[in-house]
């Protein structure tokens, strides 16, 4: 049932793994990029308590010792105050270059861990475990690794591959309707970057993978992991075509900032929301059909996921404020916004040229829908 990604990047090429039942199978996967059998497990509490001993049996059958460091679940923990905690724990824990950490949790774990290991003696090996839907098709895959500042989300990090990916679709049985769905934003961005196809069959298939079936949940994993490794493997850190990445994120990070980074909303709901303001953005501009913003909408309501600022609680900015959040974003040039806007669903573009009167309309129209 394992089904293999590759992510082409010459000598830092890897190898994407999906399937169930990887967890016990980790010690036979991992064993043979090590130099000795022992690795340092970054994980969190949440992680911790539902699957680190199936982890460490994992490993102890491919003969692998294993040490963790539990760490506080949620974004706020990757901040200066977790990365420092887990580059001493790290040192103390004696990590050569040759060996490997594991990141063992979802997107924070993963960046956090992926970050301390491109800086830990210079640069150490890392293996990814994702246990988030969203970390198996995104934030696992690629190499960006980093933490948070208070100017923004991501803004202090590095380019880092990781060794090898292990996704193992057993653990996203254990998630929360709300995370299974916020991780969900991430693959149906897929199909409207880049795959209409792909978001044609997930109209008529994500329900069954919502609902937990596992060759849908493994389709979906593969096909998200092959574009982007395919994005990544043309543009590794960025310069063109990887920003494709972002639809959705320009609006997603400063409603992120707007909310404080916490649980009134997730990053898979920002993305959603943000695909649907950027269609929404596209159409106004003439760039793609005008049913293209309703059916991507239709779509992720049928899914019972947020599709608007009125499903977001509590106060927001007015269109000004988000726009002034906007310019704190990674992919400001020059202090010009970029935007990834559509021709249509399937077929996305970044620009620079998206007039911002035309934006501060769409957010003036969607905040007085709250």
């Amino acid at each position: 049932m394992m089904e293999t990604v590759h992510v082409g990047l010459g000598d830092r090429a890897y190898d994407i793994h999906i399937g169930p039942g990887l967890l016990a199978r980790a010690g036979e996967l991992i064993a043979p990029m090590l130099a000795r059998p022992r690795v340092c497990v970054v994980t969190d509490e949440n992680v911790a308590a539902l699957h680190l001993e199936t982890l460490r049996a994992g490993l102890a059958r491919g003969g692998i010792d294993m040490d963790a460091l539990v760490l506080p679940a949620g974004e706020s923990t990757k901040s200066w105050p977790q990365f420092e905690r887990t580059v001493e724990w790290l040192l103390a824990q004696k990590v050569e270059r040759r060996d490997l950490v594991v990141a063992f949790g979802g997107g924070v774990i993963g960046d956090l861990t992926g970050f301390a290991a491109s800086v830990l003696r210079r640069g150490v090996g890392f293996v990814q475990i994702p246990t988030s839907l969203l970390a198996q098709v995104d934030s696992s895959v690629g190499g960006k690794t980093g933490i948070n500042a208070p100017q923004g989300k991501n803004l202090i990090g590095a380019f880092h591959q990781p060794n090898l990916v292990l996704a193992d679709i057993d653990v996203l049985g254990t998630l929360t309707p709300r995370d299974f769905l916020a991780g969900y934003g991430e693959v149906v961005k897929y199909g409207m970057l880049g795959d209409l196809a792909f978001f044609e069959w997930l109209e008529t298939q994500a329900p069954a993978m919502a609902a937990g079936d596992e060759a849908a949940r493994i389709a979906a994993v593969k096909r998200s992991c092959e574009m982007k490794a395919d994005i990544v493997a043309r543009d590794e850190t960025e310069q063109g075509d990887r920003a494709l990445l972002n639809l959705g994120h320009t609006f997603c990070h400063a409603l992120e900032a707007a909310t404080g980074y916490g649980d009134r909303l997730l990053h898979g709901e920002g993305v959603a929301i943000g695909c649907a303001l950027a269609f929404e953005v596209s159409a106004r501009l003439g760039l793609c059909p005008q049913e293209d913003p309703s059916r991507v909408r239709a779509h992720l309501r049928d899914m019972g996921m947020k599709v608007d600022l009125a499903d977001i609680e509590g106060d927001l900015p007015d269109a000004d404020g988000l726009l002034d959040l906007m310019g704190q974003d990674k992919k400001v040039v020059d202090g010009q916004l970029r935007f990834i806007l559509a021709r249509g669903i399937g077929s996305a573009f970044v620009t620079g040229d998206v007039p911002r009167d035309v934006v501060k309309t769409v957010l003036q129209e969607a905040l007085a829908q709250r």
